[in-house]
C-alpha cells in the first residue's frame, strides 16, 4: 500500500556541506594539496573537506579528526561510498590529541577551530604535527556583525519587543580579529601569517520552508526560541519565515556572509 508519506525535514547536519559549499571552493584553492602530501583535517565533521584532501592527495594520505561521532559514521560511510582507501578517521579533541611529530604537510581547516578552550596550546599541538615548513591553511568567520546569515536570523528570531541576547556557548567568531589570529599563531609557533577576505553566500535551502526547517534544527536557534513565551515564539518564527522569503533568489536563500582564509608555516 502506497501513502503520502511527507518527506523527511531537513537538518543542518543534512545541509551542512551545501551551506558552505561556495566557501568549500575558496579553501579547497587555497590548500594547494600535492599528490604525495600528508594531510590532517582538523575539525572534518562528515569528511567533504577530508575526501577532497584525499583525492588530490592521491599518493599520500590524510587523517581527519572531529569530536562528533554521529559526523564520523556519516563521513566513514561517504568515504567508503567514494572508493577512497587514503584516509584514516579519528574520534578525539584535535587540542589534545597526540600526533605523530613532524609528520604532515598540510594541516586544513573548515570552520573547525574557533572552540578551542586554550587556542595557543591547540594550535601549538598542530604545529608540532607539521614538519618543518609545513601549512597551516584554515577558514574561520569575521566577526558576527559582518555576516548577515547571524544578524538577520538572529534579530528576526527575536519579538520586536524583545532585546537580542547575547549568544551562548561556543563563540563561532573567537578568531573574527586579525590581532587575534596573529597574536595565537605566533605564540604557538607559526610564522609567515597570511589573513585573506572571502565574501560568499551561504546558502540555506532551495525554498523558504526548507530554509526554515535546516534554521530551526539548529542549537543557536532553539536557544533563542526558549527565551520566548508562546506568543512571542509565534511572532519570531512569523519574522524569520519573512526574512528567509527577502533572502529567496533563483538560486536558493541566500545570506551573505564573511569569513578569513588564514595561512602560516611551521
Amino acid at each position: 500500500m502506497t501513502g503520502n508519506t511527507p518527506n523527511p525535514k531537513l537538518t543542518i547536519k543534512d545541509h551542512y556541506d551545501a551551506e558552505l559549499q561556495h566557501h568549500n571552493e575558496r579553501l579547497r584553492a587555497a590548500t594547494r594539496i600535492r599528490p604525495g602530501d600528508h594531510v590532517l583535517d582538523i575539525g572534518c565533521g562528515a569528511g567533504q573537506t577530508t575526501r577532497e584532501a584525499a583525492r588530490a592527495a592521491s599518493s599520500g594520505s590524510v587523517l581527519g579528526i572531529d569530536i562528533s561521532r554521529e559526523m564520523l559514521e556519516r563521513a566513514r560511510r561517504l568515504t567508503a561510498e567514494a572508493g577512497l582507501h587514503n584516509i584514516i578517521y579519528e574520534l578525539a579533541d584535535a587540542a589534545t590529541y597526540r600526533f605523530d611529530p613532524a609528520h604532515f604537510d598540510v594541516a586544513i581547516s573548515r570552520f573547525g577551530t574557533m572552540f578551542f578552550a586554550d587556542p595557543v596550546v591547540a594550535f601549538a599541538n598542530f604545529a608540532s604535527a607539521l614538519r618543518p615548513e609545513g601549512r597551516l591553511v584554515m577558514m574561520v568567520w569575521q566577526s558576527g556583525e559582518r555576516n548577515e546569515w547571524e544578524t538577520a536570523i538572529r534579530h528576526a528570531l527575536m519579538a520586536s519587543n524583545r532585546a537580542v541576547p547575547a549568544a551562548r556557548g561556543m563563540d563561532p567568531f573567537s578568531l573574527a580579529e586579525p590581532s587575534i589570529v596573529q597574536a595565537i599563531l605566533d605564540k604557538a609557533g607559526f610564522s609567515d601569517i597570511r589573513l585573506s577576505d572571502v565574501r560568499e553566500p551561504v546558502y540555506y535551502g532551495p525554498d523558504v520552508e526548507t530554509a526554515s526547517d535546516i534554521i530551526l534544527s539548529m542549537r543557536g536557534t532553539n536557544d533563542l526560541l526558549s527565551d520566548l513565551d508562546p506568543i512571542g515564539r509565534e511572532i519570531a518564527l512569523q519574522q524569520l519565515r519573512a526574512t528567509l522569503a527577502r533572502h529567496s533568489t533563483a538560486d536558493g536563500v541566500l545570506f551573505d556572509s564573511r569569513a578569513w582564509i588564514v595561512e602560516a608555516r611551521r
